[in-house]
């Protein structure tokens, strides 16, 4: 391990979503300001969207820890469920060990609940984490309850977070009367380079590092383009960097750990069908020579019907294309052995 090699307390960069090592960029503040309004303002339905990996369920558990001592509760992450089991998952986030299937009765125990909280004076916070593979009929019964309100005041506060395909769900005709139940949308964007290079500061002071930044700036610039700014892909790269550079001996990741750290996360590697090579040049060269032609080859599907004249003309379009695309050819060869050092 490289904590001691580094004077770490403890892993910097670890994959559970632990709110101690949230970094609040410019759009996880505005995100987490959000639903903290919407909560106090008693909006109701709220959402937060972002792709895999941008710690959207690191933010959720941040703000549930806020209401630890002045609210209920529930986080609902199974979201392969039909309307049934949601309830029960629901219920049973609030500590009923009821074994009953009825519908009816499972909307009664909640309001139950629900109404006893609202006694209590405290709020009332349900999260759904993955809302994106809930099924329509299940965010119908989502929708209900938010029916569960006074004439002034919201019993319930549910905060709806997903991938983007949650907003394309939303959006679908069926679920108009949801969408328009939901008063703030959050999103979550990548992380700038400037960002990188913060996030993984912030993580590694949190495990106790001193000093500075055991990355090179272009080892940043290229962690920062290789993982496209996406936090889960930055604490994995970083993980395997420092890895690698402990095993070196090195107290700073170069260029050099970086090149074979992108080179081990290269998955393509493994593919079973290898992508398509890469078009070089020439061949390039010969596919604009055939589209700008003014006989393209699409006419060769119906070569039955030319005429003598139209069937020479088009054999000349090929030949001279073909020409082209040798001269390009021989251009790209040439300039290719120049380029090389003596």
């Amino acid at each position: 391990m490289y904590l001691k090699f580094f004077g770490l307390r403890e892993e910097p960069f670890g994959v559970t979503p632990d709110p101690r090592f949230l970094y609040m960029s410019r759009a996880h503040r505005e995100a987490m300001a959000s639903l903290h309004y919407g909560i106090e303002a008693n909006r109701g339905f709220l959402g937060l969207i972002a792709q895999p990996g941008m710690g959207k369920t690191t933010i959720l558990f941040h703000l549930l820890e806020k209401y630890r001592t002045s609210a209920r509760t529930a986080f609902i992450f199974q979201t392969q469920c039909n309307s049934r089991e949601f309830m029960r998952l629901l219920l049973s986030e609030l500590g009923y060990e009821g074994d009953t299937q009825d519908f009816v009765k499972m909307h009664e125990e909640f309001n139950k609940r629900l109404l006893a909280e609202a006694r209590a004076g405290r709020r009332f916070i349900v999260v759904i984490d993955e809302a994106q593979n809930l099924d329509a009929s299940v965010l119908e019964t989502v929708r209900l309850l938010s029916d569960f309100e006074t004439t002034r005041a919201k019993l319930l506060h549910i905060i709806l977070a997903g991938q983007p395909e949650l907003a394309d769900k939303l959006a679908s005709p069926g679920l108009a009367q949801l969408r328009q139940r939901i008063s703030l949308v959050n999103r979550l964007e990548p992380l700038p380079l400037p960002e990188v290079r913060e996030y993984a500061l912030h993580r590694l002071k949190i495990a106790g590092f001193e000093g500075q930044l055991p990355f090179t700036p272009e080892a940043l610039a290229a962690i920062a383009d290789f993982t496209e700014g996406i936090p889960r892909n930055v604490n994995n790269f970083c993980f395997n960097a420092l890895s690698l550079a402990c095993a070196l001996g090195q107290r700073v990741v170069d260029m050099a750990v970086v090149d074979e750290v992108i080179a081990d996360l290269d998955i393509t590697k493994l593919q079973s069908v290898k992508p398509a090579p890469s078009v070089t040049p020439g061949i390039r060269a010969f596919r604009a020579a055939m589209e700008a032609s003014p006989l393209p080859l699409r006419v060769s599907a119906a070569s039955d019907s030319l005429t003598p004249s139209e069937a020479k003309a088009y054999m000349q379009q090929i030949a001279d294309a073909l020409k082209t695309w040798q001269e390009s050819l021989n251009r790209a060869i040439h300039g290719a052995d120049s380029s090389r050092p003596n």
